[in-house]
């Protein structure tokens, strides 16, 4: 059991087509793992269990039958919880909505069901994927599982730590301004946030919407690439959804293992993204596989995008106008909880205001009271609207980018994992922790992490970003895949392979 839960998504894919084992057994193997390590890791809010081993079975009976099932029928996968499920709570990591189960399923939830995966519950987050920790969810921190005193990265610190743990082999994930990519960047997993549009965002419980996007979270680039062909592709109950034809990604992933994939390639290195305020250790695994992919043949250009320095100011302005808006449905009368006040006359607006207080954390409040003043009457051109402009800037940046390089790289944070406590009374250098993804999400570009090594100083994971141009999704998935070969053939491993073996521990009072 302890082989079937270190195999990859792509390696269980074979081992279920041909029989070798079933659907039941290896849905088994992860619910042990996490009947095992999860008070230590807490992962999970929700685990599916019985409902788990039902769904496999059904798979298993399908396939006895003689049924041709999709690649990844019967290969389990953990859920973000700012996905809805029909069958499980959805709480955005948020007292306000505890216990509510939607009605429907998010279209990429219901895709990954018809396509025969195995949801396996529920992953922690921070409150409605406001955070870069998992610090804000209002269950209790995830704990990074290379280090439990350190933070999984965030919001979506639940599922990469659900797959580096290997209580999961994928994991759906959602990307605001690097929710994807950072916590696969700290602890040694392989996020992609894909095109704005490329994957439906119907069902995926609101912050930014237009910033919002969902895509995988796996091991490897191929498992990456095998779970974005399933949730890909439009959507008519998203009206931000794209109708173009995808090309495979699992194809294009395939063919950057071809030999010579390197040879030409143009990479960008941003000189905005680097510098000052990063860890030597992140800057001299960075430089290590640039020289790498020079040696593969790889053209290495520097390139400019001076207007990324404001990128992060606009950001923390349109994400809290958007998340004010957004989070105004949250008003005791139509989801979640209900809380009346303590005295005094039972008004609508008295309840809610004592709903929401006690309903939402402290991270939700600040970013609604900044949203609603950036919206409010005589501001909303000085600041929100600013801040489109920027956005627009940043957007020009890349175009100028991209008619250069085929790719841009960068690290995918300036830091390894840091421990729990560090940044919690200091919500700018929180919010520094996506200086490297933001400016992707304000483009609605592709951007995917994947390992490149330990930090020498602390043996934690560094994570490389790659970004490529909007609806090049496939370009990402090839250049990634020869990227990962590329390094693993240098250190002779996987970087997960690396990773302490974890026992069951209590998180003791006080240890976060």
């Amino acid at each position: 059991m302890t082989n079937l839960i270190k195999r990859s998504a792509a390696d269980l894919s074979e081992l279920l087509a041909d029989r070798s084992v079933s659907s039941v057994e290896v849905t088994q193997a992860h619910l042990d793992q996490i009947a095992a390590i999860e008070t230590g890791v807490h992962a999970f809010l929700h685990v599916a269990g019985d409902a788990a081993l039902a769904a496999a079975a059904r798979i298993d009976a399908r396939r006895a039958a003689g049924e041709v099932l999709g690649p990844l029928a019967g290969v389990p996968i953990a859920i973000k919880d700012v996905l809805a499920t029909i069958d499980m709570p959805s709480t955005a990591g948020s007292r306000i909505l505890e216990g509510w189960i939607p009605p429907y399923d998010a279209t990429v939830v219901r895709r990954v069901r018809d396509a025969g995966l195995i949801p396996l519950g529920k992953t922690n987050m921070d409150e409605f994927a406001m955070g870069s920790s998992t610090e804000f969810s209002a269950y209790g921190p995830t704990h990074n599982p290379w280090d439990f005193d350190r933070i999984p990265g965030g919001s979506g610190g639940g599922s990469a730590a659900a797959v580096s743990s290997f209580e999961a082999p994928l994991a759906l994930g959602s990307d605001t301004g690097g929710s994807i990519r950072q916590p696969a960047a700290v602890t040694g997993s392989v996020g992609v946030k894909p095109t704005y549009g490329g994957v439906s965002r119907y069902g995926s419980i609101a912050l930014a919407s237009s910033l919002d996007q969902v895509g995988p979270v796996t091991r490897t680039v191929l498992d990456a690439a095998l779970l974005h062909d399933v949730i890909g592709g439009h959507d008519p109950l998203d009206s931000t959804s794209l109708t173009d034809t995808w090309p495979s990604m699992a194809a294009a992933a395939r063919a950057g293992l071809a030999d010579g994939a390197l040879k030409g390639v143009r990479v960008g290195v941003v000189k905005e993204l680097g510098g000052d305020g990063f860890q030597a250790g992140v800057a001299q695994r960075f430089t290590e596989t640039l020289a790498l992919l020079a040696a593969a043949g790889a053209e290495i250009v520097e390139v400019s995008a001076p207007n990324f320095e404001y990128a992060i100011a606009a950001y923390y302005l349109i994400l809290p106008a958007e998340a004010s808006s957004n989070l105004a449905r949250f008003d005791s009368v139509r989801f979640g909880i209900r809380v009346n006040p303590e005295d005094g006359p039972l008004t609508s607006e008295r309840v809610m205001a004592a709903t929401r207080d006690a309903g939402f954390g402290p991270e939700v409040k600040r970013r609604i009271i900044l949203g609603t003043y950036a919206l409010s009457a005589g501001y909303y051109d000085a600041y929100y609207g600013s801040a489109q402009k920027v956005r627009t800037l940043i957007q020009r940046d890349f175009d100028a980018a991209f008619a250069k390089v085929d790719v841009l790289v960068s690290p995918s944070a300036p830091t390894t994992a840091f421990k729990f406590g560090e940044k919690m009374a200091d919500p700018m250098a929180m919010y520094l922790n996506d200086v490297t993804t933001i400016p992707a999400n304000l483009a609605g570009i592709p951007g995917m992490s994947l390992p490149m090594g330990l930090a020498p100083e602390d043996g934690l994971p560094v994570g490389l970003q790659i970004m490529a141009p909007a609806k090049m999704d496939a370009r990402l998935y090839s250049f990634g895949a020869a990227v990962e070969a590329l390094l693993e053939a240098s250190w002779g491993h996987t970087l997960l392979s690396q990773a302490p073996e974890l026992a069951p521990k209590e998180i003791t009072e006080g240890a976060v």
